[in-house]
């Protein structure tokens, strides 16, 4: 039991990206706004007769259980040093009760890659004036590599994410940024479970192959287009989908197709599958976005 209510609070902790003493005060914080909400609540209603008035008890009730909770835990939250944190959750509540009107706001994304960056190089490019996406971060699991020259180029901050598998550091980084959107680019390493739950359905992944054939681990780069030609096929391509806990498993967003020609080389299939990626793969990444604002 004990193992269980552990569990759940780390749950909590990498859901709400808070850790340490502030997830402390947040919980002190729906721990007194609940205790003093229902004391409101049977102080304000015990004058009246619930058995004559009946609606107008519950209806007194019902106002001060759902309206009153939310004006004390942004009270309370202040008095703890969280109404940041609690305001953010009642704007969505207005939101969606159309009280408030949803603003448009800027995604802030961070880019994973080992390799070049030729990827990362073109998302960065296509995002250089947009309005809606700022790239703030790029992450790479080795000290010298290509994509560290481009996010130098695009004076980028950058976070070396070398001995750090347990994720912590990584998942502590990404929430201080304000990180909304993780973009995979040739990143070789499984990204640990504290990252996948913290980000469900905001990671996402480009693969050279048409998935959910020649995915899988070990399956990157060149050793994919060898197997696609190994194999006799006649097409190939990219996919560009959600990733999860297992490697090129997620939900597919999208998928373009290339003709595999008569003695194709690894090479030439390469630079096919490059054209697709530096073509589709920022253009997807925008059209998520736009999804995920009008959420």
């Amino acid at each position: 039991m004990f193992a269980h209510i552990c569990w759940m609070l780390k749950k909590l902790q990498q859901h709400w990206g808070v850790k340490g003493w502030r997830f402390f005060l947040i919980l002190c914080t729906f721990a007194v706004t609940g205790t003093f909400t229902a004391w409101v609540s049977k102080s304000i209603t015990q004058w009246l007769d619930a058995e004559k008035f009946t609606f107008y008890w519950w209806l007194l009730k019902i106002f001060v259980l759902l309206i009153g909770y939310q004006v004390f835990i942004l009270f309370f939250g202040f008095c703890f040093g969280q109404f940041a944190f609690f305001w953010k959750f009642e704007k969505k509540i207005l939101t969606r009760l159309g009280l408030f009107k949803k603003e448009s706001r800027i995604y802030h994304l961070a880019i994973f890659a080992s390799g070049t960056g030729s990827n990362a190089k073109k998302i960065l490019e296509y995002f250089t004036r947009s309005e809606k996406v700022s790239i703030d971060l790029i992450v790479c699991n080795k000290d010298v590599a290509g994509v560290l020259e481009v996010a130098r180029e695009h004076q980028i901050e950058i976070f070396i994410n070398k001995q750090d598998h347990s994720g912590d550091q990584l998942l502590h980084k990404l929430k201080g940024k304000q990180i909304d959107l993780i973009i995979l680019a040739g990143y070789l390493w499984m990204l640990p479970n504290n990252i996948i739950n913290a980000y469900p359905k905001k990671i996402i992944n480009i693969h050279p192959a048409l998935l959910p054939k020649y995915g899988g681990k070990g399956m990157y780069g060149n050793y994919v287009h060898e197997a696609v030609i190994r194999n006799n096929e006649k097409e190939s391509g990219i996919t560009i989908h959600y990733a999860d806990e297992l490697y090129d498993n997620g939900e597919i967003i999208f998928q373009q197709k290339c003709l595999v020609d008569p003695g194709e080389s690894a090479a030439s299939l390469a630079e096919k599958i490059r054209v697709l990626e530096h073509t589709w793969y920022p253009q997807i990444i925008g059209s998520v976005v736009e999804k995920q604002n009008q959420r």
